[in-house]
């Protein structure tokens, strides 16, 4: 097995991984929203979460589970190989079925058949979900490497997006680059898999050991996709490609900024199913306790920060065609601090130990919770109803979370330790709403978003500092000090 980095740096590189998923998007949305409008914009989400829904199935629950039976295997290379060729015969065999039953519904469903030729397009994304095995570079944590490919794809996709999509009826343009964007170095991925495994046929395959593990995986994706891409499915069918693209619009934001949120989740998963593995008890509490301070360090003032600035936020990504998606954004912005905290709890605590079913049961509660909320308020409300449905499902999966480690999070954690942070947001709420009101109320959606952000996220910072805030003592202090320094050597 290759060395391995630290948790600290596959943190930083997936956070620049992470934070090009958000900056990039910055770049092009705010363009594409304005040529293609809501319509244009709500046509590709609608595809995206149909396609989403088959690569769900299609995948099994398998990049979850794939990173967690990979990583318990790393050290050994023929238990990986064969760990690895097992699971993608299954991946492979069940995307051949899924797509066979994509391609007639192309067919047999009026409101697929409307949009054929884009869904056609996104369906790539199926394919190259399989070949990708993203799930087998997580579990080495080759995390430079993924980040890498990926902002490679990135330009490509961005690039792509400027030189293509110049009238709204490119939206089947945007639909192919948004794939390359997203997932398009999945290609690389599979060419250079040879680098960590045996690409020649093991035999004595032995796929019956993964069957039942996978089986809760892909049901536990199932339930919690309702409430990640049934509320865009729900909308198209119910009130139209219109809405779809409100919600689309206050959904990007709060995707963008999740993928921030879970960043160190993500890294953690392959390390914390090792340390289980070879019975790391105090190193697997430690750094639990460690990822839900840094969850709620961080999606607080997020989660604040953006249902101030609503209305801006919204008028510069996507243009004044998208007001009425700025009171969907203030509604869904707390679900940023409801998944941070079930990502922590339920794929960093309750997988690694075994205990996936308590995921399962929670995300099926939030998933009907869900169901039942969209088809309440959806007819009435249209993207609000879906936000909303949205925002009570995550809370809900957090809170059966919460009561199911509640002996555990006991151990490892007080809720003491959320105070400095709700202390340091007064000064900094107080400190932007003023400058926005006296100073920059006639300014433009950008410079006030710049100005205030500025002024917002800086006295939190402060606040934390003077508080001597441990997370912002032990991990964020001693890189700002090293990073001075080598400026100031250089």
């Amino acid at each position: 097995m290759n060395k391995k980095h630290s948790v600290t740096f596959n943190f930083i590189m997936n956070f620049i991984l992470t934070a090009s998923s958000v900056i990039f998007p910055l770049i092009t949305f705010p363009y594409v929203s304005r040529v293609l409008l809501p319509v244009g914009t709500g046509k590709v989400a609608s595809a995206m979460a149909v396609v989403n829904y088959f690569s769900m199935v299609a995948m099994l629950g398998i990049p979850t589970y794939g990173i967690r039976a990979c990583a318990q295997v790393r050290d050994d290379k023929e238990k990986l190989s064969r760990t690895v060729q097992e699971i993608l015969i299954i991946n492979s065999a069940m995307t051949m079925l899924v797509y066979v039953v994509f391609g007639v519904s192309l067919y047999t469903v009026p409101k697929f058949a409307e949009d054929r030729t884009l869904l056609l397009v996104v369906s790539s994304a199926i394919i190259l979900n399989v070949i990708g095995v993203n799930w087998l570079y997580s579990a080495l944590e080759e995390y430079a490497y993924i980040t890498a490919a990926s902002l490679v794809f990135k330009v490509i996709a961005v690039s792509g997006m400027f030189l293509l999509v110049h009238k709204k009826e490119d939206y089947i343009i945007y639909g192919a680059l948004t794939v390359i964007s997203n997932i398009g170095s999945y290609v690389v991925n599979f060419l250079r898999m040879g680098r960590y495994i045996t690409i020649k046929p093991l035999g004595g395959y032995n796929l019956k050991r993964h069957l039942k593990p996978i089986t809760v995986f892909c049901a536990m994706t199932v339930a919690s996709s309702i409430y990640t891409n049934l509320d865009t499915v729900m909308l198209k069918f119910i009130s139209g490609d219109e809405q779809t693209g409100y919600y689309n619009a206050a959904v990007y934001v709060k995707t963008a900024l999740v993928s921030l949120v879970i960043s160190l989740g993500t890294v953690l998963l392959p390390r914390l199913s090792y340390y289980i593995e070879k019975g790391m008890q105090k190193e697997f509490k430690r750094m639990t306790s460690h990822a839900l301070s840094f969850v709620l360090l961080i999606s607080l003032p997020l989660a604040v920060y953006f249902m101030l600035f609503a209305e801006e936020g919204i008028g510069f990504l996507s243009g004044p065609a998208y007001a009425p998606a700025a009171i969907s954004m203030r509604l869904i912005m707390p679900t940023i601090i409801f998944i941070g905290l079930s990502n922590i709890l339920g794929m960093q605590i309750l997988v690694p130990t075994g205990r996936e079913r308590n995921v399962l049961l929670a995300v099926i509660a939030g998933s009907v919770v869900d169901l039942i909320i969209n088809l309440w308020l959806i007819p009435t409300f249209g993207s609000c109803g879906a936000t909303i449905g949205t925002l009570v499902a995550e809370f809900v999966v957090v809170l059966i979370e919460a009561v199911v480690l509640r002996q555990f999070l006991k151990e490892i954690w007080q809720i003491r330790r959320i105070v400095p942070y709700m202390l340091a947001l007064i000064p900094s709420v107080a400190a932007a709403v003023a400058l926005h009101k006296m100073v920059l109320q006639n300014t433009g959606n950008f410079l006030t978003l710049v100005f205030t952000a500025i002024v917002f996220f800086c006295l939190y910072g402060v606040a934390l500092l003077l508080q001597k805030e441990t997370i912002t003592m032990e991990f964020v202090l001693p890189y700002v000090r090293k990073l001075l320094l080598t400026k100031k050597a250089s």
